[in-house]
């Protein structure tokens, strides 16, 4: 009798454990997005491709530079463009550390930034949204002149 009345609830485990596998991605995949995202959105710099670097900011993205706060893609943006005017990146970053929410929706990305000649001269956090067309976009982003011990 435990057995039979066991059967059903198993059932609907199996399914609802099904269902959410057959949702999306897993936490790995979900990682391996962001870290992609992430490496592709400092190439931009590296390859002096503004519109590609303009493509991955949201339309709300924050980005804190020095003292002041850059609200907005467009003001990200202008601020920003500056850096892409010579033929040689001023700098170059690389995530070191990357974690999603279970939810797969917003996620965190950190790591060093380098200048030209490879030296640390900082570290960024960037948070990371999923938007609605399916793309991972910049929500915020903060630098520091911390340095880890390498």
């Amino acid at each position: 009798m435990l057995l039979k009345g066991a059967l059903p609830l198993v059932c609907v485990v199996f399914a609802v454990s099904f269902a959410v596998n057959a949702v999306g991605p897993d936490a790995d995949q979900l990682v391996q997005q962001v870290r992609s995202t992430e490496q592709a959105f400092a190439r931009s710099m590296q390859e002096r491709d503004f519109e590609a670097f303009v493509s991955f900011l949201s339309a709300e993205a924050v980005f804190f530079s020095g003292e002041s706060v850059l609200r907005g893609e467009e003001q990200v943006a202008q601020a920003w463009k500056p850096y892409f005017e010579a033929p040689e990146a001023p700098f170059s970053w690389a995530p070191a550390t990357v974690e999603v929410l279970d939810s797969g929706e917003l996620a965190l990305s950190s790591g060093a930034v380098r200048d030209p000649g490879g030296q640390c001269i900082g570290m960024f956090t960037s948070i990371w949204r999923l938007e609605s067309e399916g793309q991972w976009k910049i929500v915020f982003d903060k630098g520091s002149r911390d340095c880890p011990e390498e």
